[in-house]
This record gives C-alpha cells, structure tokens and sequence, in this order.
C-alpha cells in the first residue's frame, strides 16, 4: 500500500511539470504575435504632416469696470461722552504788603570853597625913583662883543620890577632893538647894577612896583 501511494505522486508531478512548459511556450507564443500586430498597425496610421505655428496670443483682457457707487448709509453719529465738571477748589490768595521803594538820600558834598578875595594892591604914593644915571652903566663898554661884530644898534624898552629893597627883581623887554644881544644886556644890566628908591604907600611903607627903562645902544665910534 506504501509503495502504490509513493509511484503515484511522481507521476502527478511529471504531469505538473509537462503542463507547466506547455503554458508557458502558448504564452510566449500569443505574447510575441500581439507585439508584431500592435507594432504593424501602429506604423500603417502614422502619416506625415507640417506642423504650424502656435496661434498669437490672445488681447489683453480690459480690467472690469468699477463698480457702481453704492448708497450707503453715514456712519452713526456717536454722542461725545458726558463732561464731569468737577469743583476745584477756589485759589489761595496771599496778602503780601509792598515792599516800600528804598529812600535815596543824596550823600551831602562840601559847597566848593569860595574864592579868595581880590587883594587889593595898595596906592603907590611915591613912584620908585632912579639913583643916578643909569646911562651911564649902558656906555661903550658894557656893548656886547657879537652885537658890535654884527654892527646891530638900536632902542631897548625894559620893563623892571623894582622890590622893596630898590633892586631890580624883574625884567622883560616890552620894545626890543632887534638883536638879541642887546636886549639880553640891557636885562641883564638892569638886575645886577641899576638902583632905586622904592615906592611908598599912603603909609609911607616901601612897596613892589615897576619902571620903565628905555636904552639906546649906539656903536662905538673909533
């Protein structure tokens, strides 16, 4: 019974095997025919044709138009908030007291010293007098040495002031002779050797006063 069971499941797979190559030669068979019959009636429909250029393109589109204006309704109106009032207090007010402007009180200056009186020169009584000629201290020999070079000559008017001593103070030249020289000599004469009597007040008291002394210097003659 064993050995029956084991020869009929090697000729059952024979036969499987058998079947198996005849499947698959059908197959490859019917799998190449349909090829060659696609591939024939695929070559009959294609045919030769020019091919055209692409259309333009087509117009720009116009944008819409807008749209209408619609009615719309205003806005509501919103009522402003109430306003609360509130109560500030009154302002302080402060009483100041003015301060008073400072008193200016003008600093006192000295009245400016009044001027001294005028004095009054006393009346000459007795004018100053003359002691002796003074010509004769005017003479050849008192002529300057550049006035006689020069040969200037001429008339000298000095005014002297006589002290209460009788000498002579002061001179200046009211009239001059032209040359300097000769007006310096005759000032210089007058101080160191004329001589007066002073003048005297209504007292008799000796008192300052002038003289008038005029001088003509002459060339020595040779």
């Amino acid at each position: 019974m064993a050995y029956a069971d084991r020869d009929t499941t090697g000729s059952r797979m024979v036969a499987i095997f058998v079947v198996c190559l005849i499947v698959a030669g059908v197959g490859y068979a019917f799998v190449t025919g349909l090829a060659m019959d696609f591939a024939k009636k695929v070559n009959k429909n294609l045919n030769v044709f020019d091919v055209a250029p692409p259309p333009p393109p087509p117009p720009p589109e116009e944008p819409p138009p807008p749209p209408p204006e619609q009615n719309l309704p205003p806005p509501p109106v919103v009522s402003p908030p109430p306003i609360v009032q509130t109560n500030n207090p009154p302002p302080v007010i402060i009483n100041t007291v003015p301060t008073p402007p400072p008193v200016y009180i003008p600093t006192p200056t000295a009245p400016p010293p009044s001027p001294p009186a005028p004095v009054i020169a006393p009346r000459v009584s007795q004018a100053a007098g003359l002691k002796g000629d003074p010509g004769r201290f005017f003479g050849p020999d008192a002529y300057p040495p550049a006035a006689q070079r020069a040969g200037a000559q001429g008339r000298v008017v000095a005014r002297l002031t006589v002290g209460v001593d009788g000498r002579v103070t002061g001179c200046t030249v009211s009239a001059s002779s032209g040359n300097s020289d000769l007006d310096d000599t005759t000032c210089r004469i007058a101080r160191s050797r004329v001589r007066f009597s002073p003048a005297k007040d209504d007292s008799g008291n000796a008192m300052t006063s002038s003289y008038t002394l005029p001088v003509r210097w002459v060339l020595p003659q040779d």
